[in-house]
């Protein structure tokens, strides 16, 4: 029998890449395979750590050696960022609805995942959150016709929004109907990733205005999904979920 394909879907097929023009940015070092690598990575100086909507996965960084996966229930598991020795993941119900939105933590001397905090009335779905010291850094997420809406959101202490921000219009229509999949700073910009190109968008949050600020869009060697920083290289982890395996990548 013959099976038709939607037209929107083709198209889709062969927009392969992003639109904008890459500049120079990271390239492979090094990748290891893991099953759980299908959502997000995230790396201390001594342990990996792979992600899936349902589990995080802890690896000797030095032997590759499984050291443990996460306890407790899990449903859409998106980034992951270190901080204070601990795994914060952003977790959602996507694509349900009402939407629900959490921070949850994994502590690897327990192994145990659970909520760190409850977005009560999230604004869309949470998709990566980081820590700078003083503050946590929020994306919720908007899928198709509404990715546009997409923000992100400064918290401080008890989480208490200080300040909201759209993306550019030119980053949100280089998403191809996504979203943003994973965030990280790097200075005093943010490094965002797509949530299937091999692509790095990296924006300035303005002094003024409530639109963040393209300042380029890099190559990297992740094909989306949720990156971190890497302190042992100076560069940055994530995955290559088509191979299951977590991808190092340095400037």
């Amino acid at each position: 029998m013959l099976r038709v394909v939607p037209l929107a879907l083709f198209v889709v097929a062969l927009q392969a890449e992003s639109r904008l023009p890459l500049r120079p940015g990271y390239s492979e070092t090094n990748r290891f395979k893991s099953e759980h690598a299908t959502q997000a990575a995230a790396a201390d100086r001594d342990t990996v750590y792979a992600v899936s909507s349902t589990t995080v996965a802890a690896y000797d960084r030095k032997t590759g050696k499984l050291l443990g996966t996460s306890t407790g229930k899990a449903e859409h598991l998106n980034s992951a960022f270190i901080w204070n020795g601990k795994v914060y993941c952003a977790h959602s119900n996507y694509p349900k609805r009402p939407e629900t939105s959490e921070i949850r933590v994994f502590d690897p001397a327990t192994k145990e995942l659970t909520v760190f905090h409850d977005f009560k009335t999230p604004p869309g779905s949470l998709v990566w959150n980081v820590h700078d010291g003083k503050n946590w850094w929020c994306c919720f997420a908007h899928y198709e016709k509404e990715n546009a809406k997409t923000l992100l959101i400064r918290y401080a202490d008890g989480f208490k929004e200080e300040a909201r921000w759209t993306f550019p219009k030119t980053v949100a229509e280089d998403w191809d109907g996504m979203s943003a999949s994973g965030g990280v700073w790097d200075g005093d910009t943010l490094l965002v990733s797509h949530h299937h190109w091999k692509v790095l968008y990296r924006l300035r949050v303005p002094r003024t205005g409530t639109e963040l600020e393209l300042v380029e869009a890099l190559a990297c060697p992740f094909p989306g999904q949720g990156i971190a920083a890497d302190p042992l290289t100076g560069g940055l982890v994530g995955i290559d979920r088509g191979a299951r395996a977590v991808v190092f990548g340095k400037k």
